[in-house]
C-alpha cells in the first residue's frame, strides 16, 4: 500500500506549492452525533507554523461545531484535490475572533485567493493545529 504521509514539521515542495495555488477547499468538522459536516471553504497553510487558517462568520455550523469541542480544540480535516494530486491537513481546531488573528487570516486568504474578503464584523478564523499531513502535490 502506498504511503502518501509528509512529515508536518517539512512537508516536501510540491505539496507547499499546492497549497499555494487557488483551490477550493473543503473543511470537515463533527456533528454533536458524530456525523461528519463537509463544507466548502478558503483555507490558508501557514507550513513553518503548521497552522491552517479558515475565515467564517461566527453564526456558522462548523463554528458550533469547533466550539461544542471545548478548549481542547476539535478533531477536524482540510482538503483540498486537484486531478491526481490530493492534500490533507488534520488537527485540532480552535475558534479565535482577536482583530489581530482575524487580519491575519484575511491578509493570507487575500493573498491565496487573489481577492480581498468582504467586511464582516461578524468574522472568526478557524485555526487548525496541524498534527498530520497527506496527499502529494
Amino acid at each position: 500500500m502506498a504511503s502518501y504521509s509528509q512529515d508536518p514539521t517539512a512537508p516536501d515542495e510540491p505539496y507547499l506549492a499546492f497549497w499555494c495555488e487557488r483551490h477550493l477547499c473543503t473543511l470537515t468538522t463533527l456533528r454533536p452525533d458524530g456525523s461528519p459536516h463537509v463544507v466548502p471553504v478558503g483555507v490558508t497553510y501557514d507550513a513553518p507554523a503548521r497552522l491552517a487558517r479558515v475565515i467564517t462568520n461566527k453564526t456558522s455550523a462548523k463554528v458550533a461545531h469547533v466550539l461544542a469541542a471545548g478548549a481542547e480544540g476539535a478533531r477536524v480535516a482540510v482538503c483540498q484535490v486537484d486531478g491526481r494530486r490530493w492534500a490533507t491537513l488534520e488537527g485540532r481546531a480552535r475558534v479565535r475572533a482577536e482583530p489581530e488573528r482575524v487580519a491575519e487570516a484575511e491578509r493570507r486568504y487575500a493573498e491565496r485567493y487573489e481577492r480581498t474578503p468582504s467586511p464582516n464584523p461578524a468574522r472568526v478564523v478557524i485555526e487548525i493545529e496541524v498534527e498530520r499531513v497527506l496527499g502529494r502535490g
